[in-house]
């Protein structure tokens, strides 16, 4: 009985491990972001990469983009949501990563910042730096939704505003 045990949580790790391996090559898969075009390696600290469980996945650049294709994608359920650490580019487990929402650092796509950290010290010495408090991934997704009208006009105004400055250098 003991060593079909330890058997399962050998396996069961092997699995884990074999899973974010695969979705460490997320940025082949996905290489720009499905919503706004931008490049997910330069945005590697921010990217998010959702596996759902009818064996499909996408690949984003940052949480508000993700929560773009979490609402446009109510009929399938996510199986792994990644996100990219902030500070080592590696993906973690949204849902096990220590979040810290404001401070004074731009985010990616939100006025109000959302990263990610594997690391409890790393986010906190983040808000030390930076502000900001820490979140669950819960309410981070909840912010996200939130700010959604605000971020997507800012969006839509910094395109207007390259498109104005490309036509008058024409």
């Amino acid at each position: 009985m003991k060593k079909s045990y330890i058997f399962m949580i050998i396996l069961l790790s092997c699995l884990s491990i074999a899973g974010a391996a695969a979705a460490q090559d997320d940025v082949k898969k996905h290489p720009a972001c499905k919503y706004c075009g931008m490049d997910r390696e330069m945005f590697s600290h921010s990217r998010v990469y959702i596996e759902y469980d009818d064996g499909t996945s996408e690949g984003m650049c940052s949480i508000h983009c993700a929560a773009i294709g979490l609402a446009a994608a109510t009929d399938k359920t996510p199986k792994t949501i990644w996100v990219g650490d902030y500070n080592t580019k590696k993906l973690l487990d949204a849902e096990k990563a220590f979040w810290v929402i404001g401070g004074s650092r731009p985010g990616v796509m939100t006025k109000r910042a959302k990263w990610a950290f594997g690391k409890k010290e790393d986010a906190e010495k983040f808000i030390q730096e930076n502000g900001g408090g820490l979140a669950t991934f819960d309410e981070i997704i909840k912010a996200a939704y939130e700010d959604m009208h605000q971020d997507t006009q800012m969006s839509r105004d910094k395109k207007k505003k390259m498109l104005h400055h490309k036509m008058m250098m024409e």
